[in-house]
């Protein structure tokens, strides 16, 4: 088969601040106190995905997941190692991320898809199935910075699945929203996967890693914990709950996603 993304021994490291201010930072020093500390984010991180996997990426918060996507995403580069990926990729790694808010919702809708990598002609073409699907209705010429999180997220979410792509990346994009949203959300991501699209889930919901993949990765403190079948994986993260629903339904939460560094 194909591989679809590599990523070879990635690290990342990052910078961490105590103080905001030359002087909070200048009393600091004149204490003898630290004032910056750095952390990896990514610690040696190694996996390939086939192209058509669907996969879980799991772990607690600030455990690297959203870190990592950047990297697959190419929003972000490795401190050391290096990060492949084959084809077209969307899909959301914050909800509402590459929106201005003093553009309207079609003009976001625009240009969030030239951002993914759609053509004019290919935005024109499907602009009214990716309005139909937001559901913002009457504030589609609105400015974005007045909407609610919920409508951030109806936007955000049908720009992107209405890329053709052959990595569908999902992270934190259900963590806000009504229930018949978050369901309407799942059957797209579900259509998406079924086509053939290689599927980075992330979700902190054992019963929704189970219906949506076939393969489980686990970060923990930006390490690769676990890396293969859903039930360990789950098991391994004990987020297996006896008592969980077994389908999505609006009493449950197994839709929403988590985030982190």
């Amino acid at each position: 088969m194909v591989a679809s993304i590599a990523v070879e021994h990635v690290s990342k490291l990052f910078d961490k601040q105590f103080q905001r201010t030359l002087k909070q930072k200048t009393v600091a020093r004149m204490r003898g106190q630290k004032t910056s500390d750095t952390f990896w984010a990514l610690d040696d991180v190694t996996f390939t995905v086939e192209q058509g996997e669907a996969i879980g990426l799991m772990g607690l918060n600030g455990s690297g997941k959203s870190t990592l996507l950047k990297h697959i995403m190419g929003v972000m580069r490795p401190t050391s190692g290096s990060v492949r990926t084959r084809g077209r990729i969307s899909g959301l790694i914050a909800t509402g991320a590459g929106f201005h808010p003093q553009m309207t919702g079609r003009e976001n809708i625009y240009m969030n898809a030239a951002i993914l990598g759609m053509s004019e002609k290919e935005i024109d073409a499907k602009f009214e199935s990716i309005a139909d699907f937001a559901e913002v209705d009457d504030f589609m010429d609105t400015p974005v910075g007045n909407y609610s999180s919920g409508m951030f997220a109806r936007l955000g979410f049908a720009v992107a699945v209405h890329v053709d792509c052959d990595v569908f990346i999902a992270d934190e994009v259900l963590a806000v929203g009504d229930q018949p949203f978050k369901r309407k959300c799942m059957q797209r991501m579900e259509e998406i996967r079924d086509s053939g699209v290689t599927l980075f889930y992330v979700s902190h919901a054992a019963q929704s890693v189970r219906k949506m993949c076939d393969r489980v990765i686990v970060l923990e403190k930006g390490n690769l914990g676990f890396d293969g079948d859903v039930n360990p994986g789950i098991k391994y993260l004990k987020y297996d709950n006896e008592d969980e629903p077994d389908t999505l339904d609006e009493e449950s939460t197994d839709a929403e996603l988590g985030s982190e560094v």
